[in-house]
């Protein structure tokens, strides 16, 4: 082994404090980077193959009921390359093992062949048969959340008649990849909400629809335009019902499963790059610190005969020694990591067995990207051992200037003890130095901040919405608008205690070139189980002329108050009308357009109809109520507030707890990192000063004092800016969860910020005893003794 191996072995031995710091984020950001980049790729690849193989569609659109000659018209669109016509029918299960009444999506198969889009990947069992009406399959998701096998039965209301259903397979579909109703819900309810496949034949008998259909699914040929293709498809379903169509992105599990992707990889880029940099910034220091301690040892080298290129690979290895250890540390946790986050979103996202496969490219990267980072942070020192003449490098460095500054002649500098002096002393005449390591803890402490802030959000988006906006205990949708007595049925159900009606009317709103389907809910004036509330809980009443949007909604329309939008209605006799933006309400959850009940009704042209109703319940009385809704004709779904929240609580509860810990390791770690990184470059620094001191008569806490005391007044200075800076990142990363349904408030907990700083201060109070042990055991006499 040559000589200069020998002392990069040698030194990486003596540095391993500050070289494993070094090693821990390097680790931690390249874990992160596997990880989340992994994820990446596996959503987006699985999306697409899923898509391409299964014909997932383009275009949608449903309708009342359209005969079938109208399928011909539909595909002879410009621009359409296939189409595919079908049933699909919502309607209410009464599932063994579950007192509350599910709902389920019916979706028509062709008798004999595979349908031509959006076909079904089989999982188990066989399709139904086309002379059986009571055999189904169910996707996989559903059936295992019930524990559904084949062969077990369970009853269902289809056309206003109970009956029972056998089920003879599970299944898959691109289009239920996120499976979820859209009624309220944001998370995946698997036991109460299944999509169920049934032949055409036994559909079209049960809901009367021989000969005809009133669901289309679509694909385009290259180069056609979407939009055209929609408007056509609204003009020929217009007669027969049609509700509107619209493209893929505006599909309910492509819109979830996209979103999720692309914050996977907006997240796989941020954070990596803020602890690559943090490790560049620390080898940066240790490194020049290393030069400026040896130029006397680089110095003799040189005038050896030793090139410069050969004395700068040596630093550079060593530079690469913690970077090389934490990358591939980093490589493996990343990985495990990986397979845990495949196997959280499996639960989530519905793909073929496809498991999670490692790809080398991302491994490739990331080890290319940790060595670049060591590269980049030894540079400096590198070019300046390079530049560093012999005679300079041998003579010793010139000693620091000192004056006296404004500590030292004011109140202050006088009431100061010796120890103080040098604390002041030594954090004023290293300001660089001082000011990166206070800006190394601000970061650390700001990216706690955020991190943990995002768990606030959560419990303020669940207070304010099942709290303060959904007052409501269960909430009945039927299966088309009733006639006002409907209400009064639902009123006499046993257990309800009050009803209010819902109207809901699918439209579209169109401002200038920007349009989007809605949702219009028209609230009863005086209602109380369903409230518009803002994020700060201001609760705001329907508008009784125009209409109420929500702040994300209104900017992707670029509307503003007083502004009027053209309210397209799909669905009945598609009124048209322009209506005024009578106000913005910054919603977290829901994204409907709000109005009067009675102004929806006057657009409609109707006196009264009901889409459903909300209801509060007597806890006496909800089985019995829900036993009467499991066989009620009419009731498309039912939706419990309580199911709701257990929900949103499991899902948040089982996703985030991973997260949480590995957050608070990484936040940990950076701290720690930082801190202990700095303490010990300072004990290097001045250890001969420090030993002299000892020699000189001062004790070791009196010494320790003085060491510690100056981390401790950097710590404490950056705890201001990092709170700041903290809440700067708050705002940053909540923006990447803005959407027209669903947002993240930006909270400002004062528990957040005490938890973050005691973790900082854990980190700076850890990182000192550790210094500090260091510190009893230096050899004096080692230490003062003349280098030569």
């Amino acid at each position: 082994m040559r000589t200069l191996d020998l002392k990069v072995l040698r030194d990486a031995v003596h540095l391993r404090g500050q070289l494993l710091a070094v090693a821990v984020l390097v680790a931690c950001g390249v874990a992160v980077f596997v990880m989340l980049r992994s994820m990446y790729g596996y959503l987006r690849g699985s999306q697409e193959d899923y898509y391409a193989e299964y014909g997932f569609g383009e275009v949608f659109a449903h309708a009342t009921r359209a005969p079938g000659p109208v399928a011909e018209r539909l595909a002879g669109v410009s621009g359409v390359e296939r189409l595919y016509v079908r049933i699909v029918r919502d309607v209410i299960l009464d599932v063994p093992g579950l007192a509350e009444p599910a709902t389920g999506r019916l979706v028509s198969l062709p008798d004999h062949d595979p349908p031509p889009l959006n076909r079904i990947h089989l999982r188990t069992g066989r399709r139904p048969d086309p002379g059986r009406r009571d055999e189904i399959l169910a996707s996989a998701a559903f059936a295992a959340a019930n524990g559904l096998r084949l062969g077990d039965t369970f009853g269902a209301v289809i056309n206003g008649r109970w009956q029972r259903l056998t089920v003879v397979g599970t299944a898959l579909s691109p289009e239920f990849i996120y499976e979820i109703s859209g009624l309220g819900t944001v998370f995946p309810d698997n036991r109460r909400f299944g999509a169920l496949w049934m032949s055409r034949s036994a559909m079209a008998t049960a809901f009367e629809m021989e000969g005809g259909f009133n669901d289309v699914v679509a694909t385009l040929t290259d180069g056609a335009s979407t939009r055209e293709v929609e408007m056509e498809f609204d003009a020929l379903l217009e007669p027969y019902g049609g509700s509107g169509s619209y493209a893929r992105d505006r599909h309910l599990s492509h819109e979830f499963v996209n979103s999720e992707i692309e914050e996977t990889q907006v997240t796989a880029s941020f954070f990596p790059a803020l602890f690559l940099v943090i490790t560049a910034f620390l080898l940066h220091t240790n490194m020049l610190r290393l030069v400026r301690m040896e130029r006397g040892q680089i110095g003799l080298m040189k005038a050896f005969g030793m090139d410069r290129a050969t004395i700068g690979v040596h630093y550079l290895k060593l530079a690469l020694i913690p970077v090389t250890l934490g990358a591939v540390v980093g490589v493996g946790l990343g990985i495990w990591l990986a397979f845990e986050m495949a196997g959280v979103y499996a639960r989530f996202y519905q793909f073929p067995e496809v498991g999670f496969k490692l790809d080398p490219s991302v491994v490739a990267i990331g080890l290319g990207i940790a060595m670049l980072t060591g590269v980049a942070g030894a540079g400096a020192a590198v070019r300046s051992v390079i530049r560093l003449a012999p005679a300079v490098a041998m003579a010793p460095p010139s000693p620091p200037g000192f004056r006296a500054g404004l500590l030292d002649r004011g109140a202050v500098g006088r009431a100061l003890s010796p120890v103080g002096h040098m604390i002041v002393r030594n954090v004023a005449r290293g300001r660089w130095r001082s000011l990166s390591t206070a800006a190394g803890i601000a970061l650390a402490l700001g990216v706690l901040t955020a991190l943990l802030s995002i768990y606030d959000a959560i419990d303020v988006i669940a207070d304010l919405q099942f709290n303060h906006a959904y007052r409501d205990d269960v909430a009945v949708y039927f299966d088309a608008p009733q006639a006002r007595t409907a209400l009064d049925e639902v009123r006499r159900l046993p257990g309800v205690l009050e009803a209010e009606h819902i109207r809901v009317a699918a439209a579209r709103l169109v401002s200038g070139p920007r349009e989007r389907r809605v949702a219009l809910l028209g609230l009863p004036p005086g209602g109380e189980l369903r409230r518009i509330v803002d994020e700060d809980f201001r609760r705001f009443r329907p508008p009784v002329d125009g209409v109420m949007l929500a702040r994300m909604l209104a900017t992707r329309l670029q509307l503003n108050v007083g502004d009027s939008v053209r309210v397209e209605i799909t669905e009945g006799t598609r009124p048209v009308a322009d209506l005024v933006v009578a106000g913005i309400v910054d919603e977290l959850m829901g994204g409907e357009v709000y109005l009067e009940a009675g102004t929806l009704y006057r657009l409609l042209g109707e006196r009264g109809t009901v889409s459903g109703a909300w209801l509060r319940v007597d806890d006496a009385g909800r089985d019995a109520l829900y036993a009467t809704l499991k066989r009620m004709p009419g009731v498309a779904s039912v939706v419990v507030k309580d199911v709701i929240v257990e929900g949103f609580e499991n899902t948040i509860e089982e996703s985030f707890t991973i997260a949480l810990t590995f957050t608070l390791f990484l936040g940990g770690a950076l701290v720690m990192a930082i801190v202990y990184n700095q303490a010990r470059v300072a004990l290097s620094e001045r250890g001969r000063e420090l030993a002299s001191l000892r020699v000189l008569g001062f004790t070791r806490r009196e010494v320790a004092r003085m060491l510690l005391g100056e981390q401790g007044v950097l710590v404490a200075a950056a705890l201001a800016p990092g709170l700041a800076l903290g809440w700067a990142f708050v705002l940053i990363v909540l923006l990447r969860f803005d959407t027209e349904v669903f947002r993240m408030p930006a909270v400002r907990d004062p528990g957040t910020y005490v938890a973050a700083v005691g973790l900082v201060l854990a980190a700076a109070v850890l990182s000192a005893f550790l210094v500090r042990r260091r510190l009893d055991r230096i050899d004096l006499v080692a230490v003062l003794k003349t280098r030569e």
